[in-house]
C-alpha cells in the first residue's frame, strides 16, 4: 500500500516554475548514468510534470519523468491527459519520456531503479511537524547516492517559494525564491517556508533570525529601486552576506530571486538527523 494520506491535490499551470528552474543547475543532473526524476503528490492535473519534463530536458535530453499519486482517481486523470498530449493535442512533446503511477513516500520504481531527484511540493505541508523527518528518511533511501530530495511550498501562482535540499546524508540547504517586481517585504516567504521551519518563525530560531535580517537589508538598500528590484535584492542579499551568513551562489542565482544559505543557518533548534 503507498505510504501517506492524500493531499488537497490543489496545483496551477506554472506554478512550480521556481523551482524546475533551480532543479535544471543539480550537478546530478550532469552526472547520473540515470536521469530519473520523481515528481511526488503532483495533485489533481498532471501538468506540473509535464512541465517539469519539459524544462529538464533542456539540460538532459534523455531525462525520465515519474510522477506519483497516493489517490488512484488522480493517477487516472493524469494518464488520460497523457494520451491526450501523445496524440500531439498540446504544447507538450509527444513523446515526452514521462508516465504516472501509484505510490507514496515509498515511492516505488520499475527494476529497483532510483532517482536522481525526487521533488515533493506542497506534500509535507499538509503534514505535522514529526511527521517530516521520518518521510525525508524514508524517501532519501529512494535516491542515488547523489541525489536530491526537494521538499518545500508555494503559493498557489509559484511567485512565492521556498525549500530544502536534502540528500542521504540530510538536509543540505534552505532555498527561497520570490518574485521581486511589487515584492513589499522578504518575510512574506515565512507563510510558505517548508514544514520543517514553518512553526521556527519565532525569537529564538535561526530563521526568525533570517526574516528579521532579510527584511531589514530590503529596507536598507532602496535606493537600488530606482534602477530596478533585482538590483535592490542583489544589494540585500550581498548585504546579508557582508553580516557573516553563509549565502551561496552568486549573481547568477540572486537575479532570480533567490536565495540559498547552508542548512546550519537555518536549522531549527534541537534538530537532530
Amino acid at each position: 500500500m503507498p505510504v501517506g494520506t492524500i493531499t488537497r491535490g490543489t496545483t496551477n499551470t506554472n506554478r512550480l516554475r521556481r523551482i524546475d528552474r533551480w532543479t535544471q543547475q543539480l550537478p546530478v543532473l550532469r552526472s547520473t548514468a540515470d536521469p530519473l526524476v520523481v515528481d511526488l503528490g503532483y495533485g489533481a492535473s498532471a501538468v506540473t510534470s509535464l512541465e517539469m519534463h519539459q524544462r529538464l530536458v533542456k539540460r538532459r535530453t534523455d531525462v525520465q519523468v515519474i510522477g506519483l499519486e497516493i489517490d488512484p482517481v488522480r493517477v487516472l486523470g493524469a494518464n488520460q491527459q497523457l494520451a491526450t498530449v501523445q496524440s500531439g493535442a498540446t504544447g507538450f512533446a509527444s513523446d515526452a519520456r514521462v508516465s504516472f503511477g501509484l505510490g507514496g513516500f515509498e515511492v516505488p520504481l520499475p527494476a529497483n531503479r532510483k532517482a536522481g531527484v525526487i521533488r515533493a511540493l506542497n506534500v509535507l505541508r499538509q503534514y505535522d511537524e514529526p511527521g517530516v523527518v521520518p518521510a525525508w528518511r524514508l524517501l532519501t533511501t529512494r535516491l542515488q547516492p547523489d541525489g536530491v530530495l526537494i521538499d518545500g511550498t508555494c503559493d498557489e501562482i509559484g511567485r512565492i517559494a521556498a525549500w530544502v535540499d536534502v540528500g542521504p546524508d540530510g538536509p543540505r540547504s534552505l532555498t527561497i525564491s520570490l518574485r521581486l517586481t511589487d515584492l513589499d517585504l522578504p518575510s512574506v516567504v515565512a507563510e510558505r517556508l517548508p514544514k520543517i521551519l514553518i512553526h521556527r518563525n519565532i525569537p529564538g530560531e535561526r530563521v526568525h533570525e533570517l526574516m528579521l535580517a532579510l527584511d531589514r537589508a530590503w529596507r536598507h538598500q532602496v535606493a537600488h529601486a530606482a534602477y530596478s528590484p533585482t538590483q535592490r535584492w542583489i544589494a540585500a542579499v550581498a548585504a546579508l552576506r557582508a553580516q557573516g551568513w553563509a549565502v551561496e551562489g552568486g549573481l547568477s542565482r540572486w537575479r532570480l530571486g533567490e536565495l540559498t544559505l547552508p542548512w546550519a543557518s537555518v536549522a531549527p533548534r534541537g534538530f537532530t538527523w
